[in-house]
């Protein structure tokens, strides 16, 4: 009824408008329509029907064998719509996701060709440990993606094999002990699908989109002649191939080993998703399953994984967070080997706040500004001594908890101020006490802060202000 008596005054209006000319639509306006209409259909059905080619199965990209007891720790209800709705997101999601790194000493029948090497070659298996290790939270009810890198070498409890590094939990009991001890670590957050990519996966994926362009922070020179593992990348500004940008990704012969790692690969993310993240590449899923598939393994269906990326396509850049597991270096000679400590009582507040995991800690830690560690990192060139009006303007503020850190890399326009700790709202605070600069929930920034202050060039722009307001 709403519709008629809306499309009656849209007509009324038109012959207001139009009054003396024909009402009805051209010919050639028609025709346009019906293509339009026509090349939508075609779209849909070209998409559907190269989506049932591959995907006889439910789950065909599935290699993994799973016990009913290993299944029923995911949530197996469906996360899609149904017809014309497949590559609709329907409900939040949460999807853990692994990069293996295998090499022959890490499964029991390895390949025959590969003894004769004379070295370790990456080979397409599953069953090494997981180098790489992401919870991503897809969520249409807020229209967000979150993901949480977990560091490989977190010291936590696997159960029936005791504390080890989190990156073993896949060599004990696959995708599913993974799962479960990624939940025990996290409060107990729900885990509803797996995903792995192997080492040789990512590279042919990255190819598939195209390449990349990113930022590499430093020069980076790295050989490995046991593993044929050749790492030469120029610092700047660059476009990667997938072959590079394995390089960039599995580089961390710094000062900061695997977080510094997380942090590369959390740039390579954000970048692959600001540039290969729209609608066209739904159409494109197919073609990129096919060149990819012996290389992954996963409980999604490729209906689930066309609607996860049409999710993604349409989420705002500004909503997607990338946090990072909160924690320490172990202290030398602390435990028997080099770990990540995870700190219980942050994890618990970030996981509720992110993953609305309902916290047994009670929060205690004060979010006043004066207990917020900042970080200043410069990537303008400027001297030290300039930065002194913006320190003095956060201390007027309250903000008393502030150190200058090493500069950042990447030559920056705008000024990001980075969430470390995935605390957004105090982040939003320091860009309103500033008036510039964007906030980025990430943890790109310095381990040590709560918030990072990136300046960028735009600091110019107001440093003047900045400098007749610390003035006395």
């Amino acid at each position: 009824m709403t519709s008629q008596k809306t499309t009656a005054s849209q007509q009324k209006s038109a012959k207001a408008k139009y009054k003396g000319k024909s009402s009805r639509p051209s010919k050639s306006g028609r025709w346009l329509w019906f293509a339009v209409g026509m090349g939508g259909i075609a779209i849909v059905s070209g998409l559907a029907g190269a989506l049932l080619a591959v995907s006889w199965e439910s789950t065909p990209l599935q290699q993994a064998q799973l016990s009913p007891q290993e299944e029923a720790v995911f949530d197996g209800d469906r996360i899609s719509g149904n017809g014309l709705q497949f590559s609709q997101l329907t409900r939040p999601v949460n999807i853990l996701l692994m990069g293996m790194s295998v090499l022959p000493p890490d499964v029991e029948n390895p390949p025959s060709d590969s003894k004769s090497l004379g070295y370790l070659p990456q080979i397409n298996s599953f069953d090494g440990l997981a180098d790489v290790m992401l919870l991503i939270k897809f969520d249409p009810e807020t229209q967000k993606i979150v993901m949480l890198s977990v560091p490989r070498d977190t010291r936590t409890e696997i159960e029936g094999h005791g504390t080890k590094k989190i990156n073993a939990a896949n060599v004990s009991g696959g995708p599913a002990l993974t799962a479960k001890t990624v939940s025990n670590l996290l409060g107990g957050v729900g885990i509803d699908r797996y995903i792995r990519i192997n080492v040789l996966g990512v590279s042919k994926l990255i190819e598939a989109l195209g390449g990349v362009n990113v930022y590499v922070p430093k020069d980076m020179k790295y050989r490995d002649e046991s593993q044929h593992l050749y790492i030469n990348l120029k610092a700047g500004q660059q476009h990667l191939s997938g072959e590079q940008a394995l390089q960039l990704l599995r580089y961390r012969h710094d000062e900061l080993g695997d977080i510094g790692r997380i942090q590369r690969q959390q740039m390579v993310l954000r970048a692959l998703i600001e540039q290969t993240l729209n609608p066209t590449t739904i159409t494109r899923v197919p073609d990129i399953l096919n060149v990819v598939k012996e290389n992954i393994d996963t409980n999604l269906s490729v209906e689930e994984l066309v609607a996860l990326v049409g999710f993604g396509s349409k989420t705002n850049r500004s909503n997607m967070q990338m946090l990072m597991l909160p924690g320490r270096f172990s202290e030398k000679g602390e435990f028997d080997a080099s770990y990540w400590i995870p700190q219980g009582r942050t994890i618990a507040k970030l996981m509720t706040q992110h993953f609305g995991v309902e916290s047994k800690i009670e929060d205690t830690q004060s979010t006043d500004s004066s207990h917020l560690r900042i970080a200043i990192q410069d990537s303008t060139g400027i001297n030290r001594s300039q930065l002194r009006p913006l320190i003095k303007t956060l201390e007027k503020a309250g903000y008393t908890n502030i150190f200058v850190s090493k500069p950042w890399g990447q030559p920056l326009d705008v000024t990001h101020i980075v969430a470390q700790q995935g605390d957004g709202d105090s982040a939003e605070s320091v860009r309103s006490l500033l008036g510039f600069g964007e906030v980025r929930v990430e943890s790109t920034g310095n381990i040590g802060s709560d918030i990072t202050i990136q300046v960028g060039k735009d600091w110019f722009e107001n440093q003047a202000v900045f400098q007749n307001s610390s003035n006395p």
